[in-house]
């Protein structure tokens, strides 16, 4: 990894700073007393705590924005004639991608890194939680906003970095790493990849990074992580799931409305097994268990204490947009919850199904990416078999181009016939609202499910219903 020469009087520009990485990365370097400014098409509360720390915000991009600057961090997101980019090139003023900024940041801790397609903000979040409960005060970068930080980025004096690593990329390769959990493999982000088995080989490849005196935490009952372990090298990790071989295994999972129990038993670690019981989580569902699971396997390696580890567990408040409910009408419960892939939409609805079996099921649905419906369409028209009805909403493009062959109106059947769900197509947030004021009774829980303007969409319903 080349060093980035970077020095307390430089003027670092984020082009994109809206972004909940870009934002995280800002603050984290503002804090440690660097000069940061940045520049988003929109504000946004990623902007808002930003601006908090006393970091300057320029609504748009503009050729003004970076006259006096000296370093461009850039997102992923920022496209090649972007004009701050294409005027910073001019001037050659030294251009970094987030990925390559944060991993320079980061050298200068140990690492523990999170990464997999579904799970890692809510298990970078756990692990965070737990280690800051041991009064270490890790610094932490997350993909998505702790609860009980009202952030998603913390700069800490103890000598531990948390960091989510996206793998949307290729990026998550980059990093510097002591520790590190995988979550998962699924069929995402293939429009980078290409195919799941390239998707493998480089999470293969982030697998091995780990060095020898720290271990990898790899999920056994995800079938892409089982299958790739006979592929590994060197056989520096643990295990952990629900199946019976995992170095780290769940038994006796207990599910309630709000919160889950389960017990832990760990085995070809020490001389002899060692079981953990009466582990108390404030999440609900099959999948925070493994997301728990995997922050408790690593912090025991660490050296933390059991005790500390069910203290930080039992009073985790979770993370903004996983399952977060947002108000109750009328006895009606409204959740917002990011979920945008079928994994994760048939994941958080089967726990609330198992938690909520006398309710009636409304998940909103505002399908994100023409190209993740192309790549996943099948799976999408079978993953909604939990709830009792699909509010489908039009595409969120994410600035892609709008894909002519897509039709609502056939998604929509194909959903009632493979997820046995009534749809109701609606064409925009409007449509939501006078749908609601015409039909909610009572005794039912609506999820809003998306990674673009559902969210907002759910707050405004708060105000509006």
């Amino acid at each position: 990894m080349n060093k980035i020469q970077i020095g307390k009087q430089e003027i670092i520009h984020f082009i994109g700073i809206g972004g909940i990485g870009m934002s995280g990365l800002a603050q984290i370097m503002k804090t440690m007393g660097f000069n940061v400014q940045g520049s988003d098409l929109n504000e946004n509360k990623n902007t808002d705590n930003c601006k908090k720390l006393g970091i300057k915000i320029f609504k748009g991009h503009s050729k003004k924005n970076i006259f006096n600057v000296t370093i461009i961090v850039k997102s992923s997101a920022i496209k090649k004639n972007n004009i701050e980019l294409l005027y910073s090139k001019k001037r050659k003023i030294p251009a970094y991608d987030r990925i390559d900024m944060l991993a320079n940041i980061i050298d200068l801790k140990k690492n523990i890194i999170v990464t997999g397609s579904h799970g890692k903000t809510t298990t970078t979040s756990l692990v965070a939680k737990i280690i800051s409960t041991a009064r270490l005060d890790p610094t932490i970068i997350n993909g998505g906003v702790i609860n009980s930080l009202k952030n998603n980025a913390k700069l800490g004096k103890g000598e531990w970095a948390i960091v989510e690593a996206d793998e949307s990329d290729g990026s998550f390769l980059k990093v510097p790493i002591n520790y590190s959990i995988v979550t998962n493999i699924d069929k995402e982000h293939l429009d980078f990849y290409k195919n799941i088995n390239n998707l493998k080989e480089a999470f293969i490849t982030f697998i091995e990074k780990t060095p020898p005196i720290g271990k990898a935490f790899l999920c056994l009952d995800d079938p892409c992580l089982k299958n790739i372990l006979k592929k590994l090298k060197i056989k520096n990790y643990f295990t952990y799931g629900f199946d019976k071989k995992a170095n780290y295994q769940i038994c006796n999972p207990i599910y309630a409305t709000n919160n889950t129990q389960f017990d832990l038993k760990i085995k070809n670690i020490g001389s002899k097994n060692i079981y953990i019981n009466n582990i108390s989580l404030k999440l609900i569902g099959k999948y925070n268990v493994l997301n728990a699971t995997a922050a408790i396997a690593l912090c025991l390696s660490l050296g933390l204490k059991i005790k500390i580890i069910k203290q930080a567990l039992s009073s985790f408040s979770g993370v903004q947009r996983r399952l977060t409910k947002v108000f109750i009408k009328d006895k009606v419960e409204f959740y917002d919850d990011y979920a945008h892939h079928p994994t994760e939409i048939k994941s958080v609805l089967e726990a609330v199904r198992k938690v909520a079996s006398k309710k009636k099921i409304i998940t909103i649905f505002q399908p994100h990416r023409y190209s993740r419906l192309r790549t996943l369409y099948s799976e999408f028209t079978s993953c909604f078999k939990d709830t009792d009805q699909v509010i489908l909403c039009p595409v969120y493009s994410a600035g892609e181009v709008i894909d002519k062959k897509y039709n609502n109106f056939k998604f929509a059947k194909l959903i009632t016939k493979f997820s046995k769900a009534q749809v109701v197509i609606v064409k925009d947030e409007l449509d939501i609202l006078k749908y609601f004021k015409k039909n909610l009774t009572n005794n039912e829980i609506v999820i809003g499910m998306g990674a673009g303007s559902i969210s907002k969409w759910m707050y405004n319903l708060k105000n509006n219903l």
